[in-house]
C-alpha cells in the first residue's frame, strides 16, 4: 500500500525540494562576490537586509534556470554575471521568479547587434529589421542583451537596458507586448491604461514639438515609439530615477509601485 501523504518523508515535500535547488543554486556562486557586484548597481542602495537576501535567493536561481549564451566572441567575468543576474529579478523582487516562466536563455553579445530578421508589423507587412540593438526581447523565446549597453546599469541615469527587456518579458506574460501586463487583483485596468495613456501621449506630444532637442526631454523618446516601448523605458526610470517620474507622472508611477509592489523613491535619494 502507498504511503499517505502525511506518513510521506519530510525530504519529499515541495519546501524541502525548493530549500534544496536553493542550496545549490547558492553553493554554485562565491559568497565572496557579492559586496562588489551590490556596490557597482546603485539602484539597488537603500534595499533592506530582507529584501537583499530574497534578491540574492532570486539572483542564484535564476542563473540557475536560464543559461547565458556567449555570441560573437563575447566574454564575462564571475561579479557581471552577478550584476545581469540582480538586475533581472529586480523588478520581480516582490513577484516571484515564476513571472520569468516559459523562456529559458539570455543570449550575450560583446556590443550592439544587428537581428536582420524578418518582422510582421501590426499592418501585417513583412519587412527586414537590421537596426542595431542594445537588447531585445522574444515572444516565447530568449532575453538578447549587449554587455556593453548592459554595463551602463552601473550608473542611475534612466537607462538600463537589462530592466527593460526584463519589463517586456513581464508584459507578454498574455500575449503580445502591448504595455499592459496582467494585472494583480485589486489593480484598476481602467486606471492603469488611463495613467499610461495619457503619459504616452503627452510626452509623444512633446517630443514631436520639439524633434532636435529630444535629448533634452527628461524621458528617453523612444518610449514614444510604441506602448509597449513606453512600458519599458518607464519601468527604468521607476527603478533608477524614481523621483524624476513621480515629477513628470505621478500617477503613472502609483501604477507602477502597484504591479511591481515597490516604492524604489522611499529607498533611494533623488539622483540630481
Amino acid at each position: 500500500m502507498p504511503a499517505s501523504p502525511s506518513t510521506l518523508p519530510r525530504f519529499w515535500s515541495p519546501r524541502w525540494w525548493r530549500q534544496r535547488a536553493l542550496a545549490r543554486a547558492h553553493a554554485a556562486v562565491d559568497p565572496a562576490l557579492w559586496p562588489a557586484a551590490f556596490a557597482t548597481l546603485p539602484l539597488l542602495d537603500g534595499l533592506p537586509p530582507s529584501a537583499i537576501a530574497r534578491l540574492k535567493d532570486l539572483a542564484v536561481l535564476f542563473l540557475r534556470s536560464k543559461t547565458l549564451e556567449l555570441a560573437r566572441g563575447a566574454d564575462i567575468d564571475d561579479r557581471t554575471v552577478l550584476e545581469l543576474a540582480l538586475q533581472a529579478t529586480l523588478p520581480v523582487l516582490n513577484l516571484g521568479l515564476d513571472w520569468y516562466g516559459g523562456w529559458h536563455a539570455v543570449i550575450l553579445y560583446p556590443e550592439e547587434f544587428v537581428p536582420a530578421r524578418e518582422v510582421i508589423d501590426e499592418q501585417g507587412l513583412v519587412w527586414i529589421d537590421d537596426a542595431p540593438k542594445s537588447g531585445e526581447a522574444w515572444q516565447r523565446g530568449p532575453v538578447i542583451l549587449s554587455l556593453a549597453d548592459a554595463a551602463a546599469g552601473r550608473a542611475r541615469d534612466g537607462f538600463n537596458v537589462v530592466i527593460h527587456e526584463m519589463a517586456h518579458k513581464l508584459d507578454m506574460r498574455d500575449g503580445a507586448a502591448n504595455g499592459h501586463p496582467p494585472l494583480h487583483r485589486g489593480m484598476n485596468h481602467r486606471r492603469w491604461t488611463e495613467a499610461l495613456s495619457a503619459a504616452y501621449a503627452d510626452l509623444s506630444r512633446r517630443a514631436a514639438a520639439a524633434p532636435d532637442a529630444a535629448d533634452e526631454l527628461p524621458i528617453d523618446p523612444y518610449a514614444t515609439e510604441s506602448p509597449a516601448e513606453f512600458f519599458a523605458v518607464i519601468s527604468e526610470n521607476f527603478f533608477e530615477l524614481p523621483h524624476l517620474l513621480i515629477d513628470e507622472y505621478p500617477l503613472v508611477y502609483d501604477q507602477l509601485r502597484d504591479f511591481y509592489r515597490q516604492d524604489p523613491a522611499a529607498r533611494l535619494a533623488p539622483a540630481w
